[in-house]
């Protein structure tokens, strides 16, 4: 059936629940797309011949362009919601994506990304005065100042506010500013121990 390659790419996205992004499709991308353009040469040509008198061809003709219209709407569809959850990534990740999330991007994607987070950082950077305001802390109100949390790998060095210095070794815990550690939570560097 007609442009059925677009609407898989689309199916594909929605079986993919709870905002996980499945590998870029570019080959699928790439037929739809030669699909797309084959429509449209057929057109051209019937269209040709629709204007000398075959007037047969016009619901034909409305077909394919409907076929093209779904087809441009699929795609369009499947790229921006990819693009909505490469931007949730960022809020929910960081600024550094793990390589297993990299991997399923598009060159493009990857662009894309790096310049939204360029652009979130620009914007940090121009609100709350010297240091900025970082808008990716304290997604959840937070019900204490000061979290239990326990460390999963090692990972060095970590300052806090006060200039202390606390060695961030597997299996340690530690009681830390909530705002300061919510960042190595996410990324699995600490877990929330809760009592």
């Amino acid at each position: 059936m007609a442009a059925e390659r677009g609407l898989e790419l689309v199916r594909e996205l929605h079986r993919a629940a709870g905002g996980h992004l499945p590998p870029f499709r570019t080959e699928e991308m790439r037929q739809a797309l030669e699909e797309m353009r084959a429509l449209y040469e057929r057109n051209q040509a019937d269209v040709s011949e629709a204007k000398s008198g075959r007037t047969d061809l016009i619901f034909l003709i409305r077909f394919r362009h409907c076929c093209l219209l779904r087809n441009q709407r699929c795609l369009l569809a499947y790229l921006y919601d990819r693009l909505l959850r490469i931007r949730a990534l960022r809020w929910e990740y960081g600024s550094v994506l793990p390589n297993t999330i990299q991997f399923h991007m598009s060159t493009e994607e990857v662009e894309w990304f790096n310049q939204y987070k360029k652009s979130l950082a620009t914007y940090m950077r121009s609100v709350g005065g010297e240091e900025g305001l970082d808008l990716t802390q304290d997604i959840k109100p937070p019900k204490s100042l000061y979290i239990e949390v326990r460390c999963l790998r090692d990972h060095g060095e970590f300052e806090i506010d006060d200039g202390t210095t606390i060695l961030l070794k597997k299996n340690s815990q530690h009681f830390l500013p909530r705002w300061k550690c919510e960042q190595l939570i996410r990324q699995g560097v600490l877990e929330h121990v809760l009592s």
